[in-house]
């Protein structure tokens, strides 16, 4: 079954692709409502099954549709994996081959952190809280203030967990950035984590 990983400012939420046709848009008619996202049209985007693929298409939209990265101008077949923004609204379309043999659902769990390593990691990803798809992770000169350390000290844990996390240097994302999506991908920080202490994060 095919199915849409919602991320808003509400958090993050799986939707069930259960029928054939799914509109997507802040209209209360939309099979898929995107209620507290305003850069979102009443209705956006539909999403249908077509000789048994799952198609996307822009309905119009003022702020358009990407896929990607790529803005949508025509209807496109969706693979397992594609990631959909619409407005400050992202969504992953997820969908296991039928054909295949079952895959595994879940991604590498997380290396083991000190208590320290988490707390940076924790601040690093705060801002993703916001619920807005083009939000960066924080700086490091941020997570200092926070944690009440210096930035050496946080270049340090970051460093480390580069290492853990195998994230190497390439020409592409910055690590900060790279870590942090490793970090909510594989669990090693929850939604709940970035809500606890939000006003005081030394604790």
């Amino acid at each position: 079954m095919a199915v849409l990983e919602v991320w808003g400012s509400r958090g993050h939420d799986v939707i069930p692709l259960e029928d054939a046709r799914c509109s997507v848009g802040t209209s209360a008619d939309a099979d898929l409502v995107i209620a507290d996202d305003p850069a979102v049209s009443r209705l956006h985007l539909v999403l249908e099954t077509i000789g048994g693929r799952w198609c996307i298409r822009d309905l119009g939209a003022r702020n358009g549709t990407y896929v990607n990265g790529e803005r949508l101008f025509a209807e496109r077949v969706l693979r397992d994996g594609d990631e959909v923004v619409l407005g400050r609204t992202r969504l992953m379309f997820r969908e296991r081959s039928r054909d295949s043999e079952p895959e595994t659902v879940g991604l590498e769990p997380p290396p083991r952190l000190t208590d320290g390593e988490r707390r940076v990691l924790v601040e690093l990803c705060r801002p993703l809280l916001a619920g807005n798809v083009f939000t960066p992770p924080a700086a490091v000169r941020d997570i200092a203030v926070r944690l009440y350390v210096t930035e050496a000290a946080i270049k340090q844990h970051l460093g480390r967990m580069y290492d853990k996390f195998d994230i190497t240097r390439d020409a592409g994302e910055p690590r900060r950035v790279r870590l942090a999506n490793e970090a909510l991908q594989r669990g090693a920080v929850t939604l709940a984590d970035l809500r606890a202490n939000s006003e005081d994060p030394g604790r």
